[in-house]
């Protein structure tokens, strides 16, 4: 094997990844082609970014079509790709108004002025934002202190004032957080429906019910980031669809632009002229060729689609679920966590030498496939993660 891009990439690149033993030469859908021509099946589309594959050709067909009319002008300009968008997402959502960003964790620091703003705005004795214990939010300054894992809170300090963190599914110890002397003593509280990074676990229904039936009557802002559960992930649209609620802010990446870094701050009714001129902006964001490419993508996410990602993750936990070594399988649609008995590591080196691509979140085994992986490429990678889980 010719090893100079690994040398290459150790010498030049900031040693910021733990990468695994692939350089990858091209690819297809769900299919990855090395430099020594050796096939992959992609369970991991980019870290649920690639949601309909690699150089899925009505997706490429949208961006080679705007890259050729304008690939960048900038925000003082109007722009329409970003407008089609926008409307788009309001119509799909509920929501009343976008701000457009590159990625999540530019999105999740959009929310987090947009609330703080508000509760500037209206008077409220707090800006302090609570947010959940396992949680992952962004690795900005800002979006690691509201991450709530001791882990990342090392070496960049001082980080960012202002956040708390109550543990998930107890609602009594969030509400210890968010009031003081029987009063509101926050401006936000902000979730991720599936923790992906802290694990794939799901939030209980009746926890998040009743923590936004408490924000609502108290006028806390309740926000939900969907940086990598929405945009059809789990099998809805976006997550929070899958709890009966409509929040007053979401955020979205990912998935979003289908391969290419676009980020959305979704600001519900309350909050939907909090941003105003010159307080948020972006240079690069809501890129025409990045909204030409998401607009294909949300416009492509139909019931359908959904109802194909809904029975590919019980196919994937029938089948998996009874594996010898699989301890139990968390997660939502197309984003699921297997704990296996054998090292999570392990199983990923022994899936990848066999040729599928998996992740890892925490001591899990992570799949986040393409939404369109077809289904007899889908049978034959689980096979492959079933005998290596068995192995």
């Amino acid at each position: 094997m010719d090893n100079s891009i690994f040398e290459k990439d150790k010498q030049y690149i900031a040693n910021t990844y733990g990468r695994f033993p692939v350089a990858v030469k091209s690819g297809k859908g769900s299919i990855i082609y090395d430099i020594e021509g050796k096939r992959y099946i992609d369970m991991g589309s980019g870290i649920a970014t690639n949601s309909f594959g690699i150089c899925d050709d009505e997706w490429t067909k949208a961006i080679t079509a705007q890259l050729s009319e304008y690939a960048h002008v900038s925000n003082l300009y109007y722009s329409e790709p970003q407008v089609k968008l926008a409307e788009l997402l309001c119509r799909r959502t509920g929501m009343k108004k976008i701000f457009f960003g590159n990625s999540g964790a530019e999105a999740n620091e959009g929310a987090i002025k947009a609330a703080r703003k508000y509760a500037s705005d209206n008077g409220k004795p707090s800006q302090k934002i609570i947010t959940l214990v396992n949680s992952f939010h962004g690795r900005t300054v800002t979006t690691l202190s509201a991450t709530g894992q001791d882990v990342f809170h090392h070496d960049f300090g001082p980080f960012t004032e202002g956040f708390d963190y109550a543990p998930a599914n107890d609602i009594e110890a969030i509400q210890e957080k968010m009031f003081k002397d029987g009063k509101p003593d926050c401006a936000a509280v902000m979730v991720e429906l599936v923790q992906g990074e802290g694990g794939v676990l799901e939030l209980e229904y009746e926890y998040v019910k009743e923590l936004y039936d408490l924000c609502k009557a108290n006028d806390i802002l309740f926000i939900v980031d969907e940086v990598q559960t929405g945009n059809g992930r789990t099998g809805t649209l976006y997550c929070y669809e899958q709890y009966d609620i409509l929040p007053d802010i979401v955020t979205t990446a990912k998935g979003l632009g289908g391969g290419l870094p676009i980020g959305a701050v979704m600001l519900g009714e309350k909050v939907a002229n909090t941003l105003t001129a010159g307080t948020h902006g972006s240079t690069f964001g809501g890129n025409p060729i990045c909204a030409a490419g998401a607009y294909n993508i949300i416009s492509r996410i139909d019931n359908k689609l959904l109802l194909e990602v809904q029975a590919k993750n019980r196919y994937i936990i029938e089948k998996l679920g009874k594996v010898p070594g699989v301890e139990y399988i968390s997660g939502k649609g197309l984003m699921l966590g297997i704990k296996t008995t054998r090292p999570a590591k392990e199983v990923i080196s022994t899936c990848i030498a066999s040729g599928v691509l998996v992740l890892s979140a925490k001591d899990k085994v992570r799949l986040l496939p393409a939404l369109n992986i077809p289904m007899d490429i889908l049978k034959e990678a689980v096979e492959i993660i079933a005998a290596a889980i068995n192995n």
